[in-house]
């Protein structure tokens, strides 16, 4: 896969596959950093949490842009493998990147050390796992005031409802083939 912009756009990174593994496509990945964009997205300094972080291609590319930090977390031992190496070989410093390879829910327990000021959730489809990331990263303090979330779930998936997304306001709801992006804001 190639990441399309900033200080590493053009080079390509390594996918895992198998089941339950999409990696974004360029041209969701593309739409994806114009929704952000378009809505005032500054990325320097900007920390990135990566939730279902798969490929890693979104927080990746965030990187390239110019983010400061991302956190991946990928319960697949060698999909995280495989996301650590990318960034090595990138040339990525270690300064600017955690991996955890162990399951969402568990980190999300606690409240991370320093809140981030943009959250992808990409989980697996088919098991209507967003509402339940969602309301546990909120509830936990994971989101920056005025912070983004990007979810990137199946067309057909409706956008979760609770309390706590009652705290965020919509921007997006945008279909791409077989793919819904939401887009919310603190």
């Amino acid at each position: 896969m190639r990441l399309t912009s900033g200080k590493y756009g053009g080079r390509v990174i390594k996918t895992a596959s198998g089941p339950g593994y999409r990696p974004a496509t360029s041209k969701v990945r593309q739409a994806v950093f114009s929704m952000l964009e378009s809505r005032g997205i500054e990325w320097d300094g900007l920390r990135v949490a990566d939730m279902f972080a798969g490929s890693g291609s979104l927080a990746i590319e965030a990187l390239s842009r110019g983010a400061e930090f991302s956190l991946f977390v990928e319960k697949n031992g060698r999909a995280a493998a495989l996301i650590k190496t990318n960034l090595k070989e990138l040339g990525v410093s270690a300064s600017e990147y955690k991996v955890l390879a162990t399951d969402l829910f568990k980190v999300l327990l606690r409240p991370p050390e320093k809140t981030f000021d943009l959250i992808f959730i990409d989980p697996p489809y088919g098991y209507d796992l967003l509402p339940k990331a969602l309301d546990s990263a909120l509830k936990k303090g994971w989101l920056a005031d005025g912070g983004f979330v990007l979810a990137e779930v199946e067309a057909q998936a409706e956008p979760p409802h609770s309390e706590l997304i009652d705290e965020l306001t919509l921007l997006s709801d945008k279909l791409y083939g077989q793919t819904r992006i939401l887009l919310w804001r603190k």
